[in-house]
């Protein structure tokens, strides 16, 4: 199947799941194209290169892990999608198994998963106000690991605050779906200690 089949499988699967599971809301499910596939497929080319496991925090209906799964395909990335809700979970499994991606699917809370293991690159949308997702993200962070983050309009906001508990790098890329969007690649997240 080409990446073209397999996002419109995966767009057909979520709309016949969506009426039961609220996997996108309804102000959003007409806009499923642009708002969810597209924006999450911009951060394709963004991943470092050596990126090959991948951590997708409150995967929900999967944006924007299954995209860049999907977009992935043959090079050797893994991804691992952590969803607490188990129907919604559920889902995600359906898709990955259908489409034969390499995904697996956990249905935990991101902060109760073992932080044993890190991973090259962290994403998240639409999960937390950034200082409490880079909480939740830096269990997951080697200190050479990559975060990608779409953020909306208040993201000054949301880096200033953040920039109070953690030290980071950080670079700001313009979103192609949404104006006054923007993805955030975080680097080099550490903790700041406190005084």
């Amino acid at each position: 199947m080409t990446q073209q089949s397999d996002l419109e499988a995966y767009a057909a699967l979520l709309l016949k799941w969506n009426g039961a599971q609220n996997l996108v809301s309804r102000e959003t499910i007409d806009q499923l194209w642009p708002r969810h596939i597209t924006d999450s497929l911009q951060l394709m080319p963004l991943i470092g290169a050596g990126a090959r496991s991948i951590v997708d925090v409150g995967s929900g209906g999967g944006f924007p892990a299954i995209p860049m799964a999907i977009a992935s395909r043959g090079d050797g990335r893994r991804f691992t999608l952590l969803e607490p809700n188990a129907r919604k979970a559920a889902f995600l499994r359906t898709v990955a198994r259908e489409l034969s991606l390499p995904v697996s699917v956990e249905s935990v809370r991101a902060e109760d998963r073992d932080s044993r293991e890190t991973f090259d690159l962290v994403t998240a949308r639409a999960v937390a106000a950034l200082p409490a997702l880079l909480g939740l993200v830096a269990r997951f962070c080697a200190p050479e690991s990559q975060i990608l983050l779409p953020k909306g309009r208040n993201y000054r906001q949301e880096l200033a605050a953040a920039a109070a508990l953690f030290d980071f790098d950080v670079l700001v890329h313009a979103s192609k779906s949404e104006p006054e969007a923007v993805i955030l690649e975080i680097n080099k997240l550490r903790a700041k200690s406190a005084a």
